[in-house]
C-alpha cells in the first residue's frame, strides 16, 4: 500500500509528488511445539478451503474469512501470534458460515482420535454452542 502525498519544496517553492510504502512487520506463528514461523496467508486460505470442499461456501466468502482473520490477529498481536488464535478465530467464523465446514476444520484442528470426538461436537453444535 502506498500513500501519495503532494508536497512543496521549501527553498523554491515548486509542488511535487511523493509515494510513500508503509512498511509493515511479518507476523510470526508460534506453533504448539513452540516453534515459530511466517504467517502465510495462502496457507490459512488453503485449510480453510479444505474444510469448505464440496460445500455450497463461495471463494469470495473464503477471501474475505481470510482477510477478516488476517486482520484481527495482526490487530491483537500485531508480531506473533499463537497458533491457538488463528485455529478458535476459524472455527468462530465458519461456525456462521457452514457446520459442516466448521466439523471439519474443527476435527483437524482438535485433533479428533475417534467418532465420539464427532459426536460430542455435534451435540454441541444442537445445543447451539
Amino acid at each position: 500500500t502506498y500513500i501519495r502525498r503532494r508536497r512543496k519544496c521549501l527553498i523554491c517553492g515548486r509542488r511535487f509528488t511523493t509515494y510513500e510504502k508503509i512498511a509493515i512487520t511479518p507476523m510470526k506463528v508460534i506453533k504448539k511445539n513452540g516453534k515459530r514461523e511466517l504467517f502465510k496467508k495462502e496457507k490459512l486460505k488453503t485449510s480453510i478451503m479444505k474444510a469448505c470442499e464440496k460445500r455450497p461456501v463461495k471463494i469470495k466468502t473464503i477471501e474475505g474469512l481470510v482477510e477478516k482473520i488476517t486482520l484481527e490477529m495482526r490487530n491483537r498481536f500485531y508480531v506473533e501470534v499463537p497458533s491457538k488464535e488463528i485455529g478458535e478465530a476459524v472455527m468462530r467464523e465458519l461456525y456462521k458460515i457452514d457446520k459442516v465446514s466448521y466439523i471439519r476444520f474443527s476435527s483437524v484442528y482438535k485433533e479428533f482420535s475417534d467418532i465420539l470426538d464427532f459426536m460430542k461436537e455435534l451435540k454441541e453444535i444442537e445445543k447451539g454452542k
